[in-house]
């Protein structure tokens, strides 16, 4: 675990499915203004629930940032992916995200020897770029779970040198 600012990351465990809707609601609605619409936003959750994120947290690979006994972030990983990665609003620009993505990225290196992907939403693509990725396209996203689909921006971080 680490325990830096205040954070306390740990592996996501049953019964953090409603903590990770909730952030990923209030980061949506938080974090994609400036580059979504009204309606984007509004349908962005589509029909996912605590019960999807429990599902997300059954497969493994998930971790959760804490702070004050609350989950205040989270990233989730497979291998060749970083597949989510979410903050509350109000953690953002601390280096919260940097280093869930260096959790996600170590995740999706374990078993995968290709480049690492990543489908970054509009507002995050400079996240990643920042931190090595580069575009490969930009595309849409349905969610798979309801709601209009998005622009994303399809996005790769190179193989790790020998």
């Amino acid at each position: 675990m680490d325990h830096a600012a205040g954070i306390t990351l740990r592996p996501a465990r049953a019964g953090d499915g409603a903590a990770l809707f909730e952030v990923t609601r209030r980061s949506v609605l938080g974090l994609a203004g400036s580059h979504y619409s009204a309606a984007q936003l509004a349908g962005w959750m589509g029909d996912r629930d605590a019960a999807f994120y429990e599902g997300v947290i059954a497969q493994g690979g998930a971790v959760v940032a804490e702070k004050a006994g609350s989950i205040v972030g989270f990233v989730d990983a497979e291998a060749g992916e970083v597949t989510r990665l979410f903050l509350l609003p109000e953690t953002a620009g601390a280096g919260l995200g940097k280093r869930l993505l260096q959790i996600g990225i170590v995740t999706a290196r374990a078993g995968h020897s290709g480049p690492i992907k990543v489908e970054a939403t509009r507002n995050a693509e400079s996240f990643y770029r920042h931190h090595g990725f580069a575009t490969v396209r930009t595309g849409h996203f349905s969610h798979g779970v309801g709601g209009d689909p998005i622009e994303i921006v399809l996005m790769e971080l190179p193989t790790k040198p020998a």
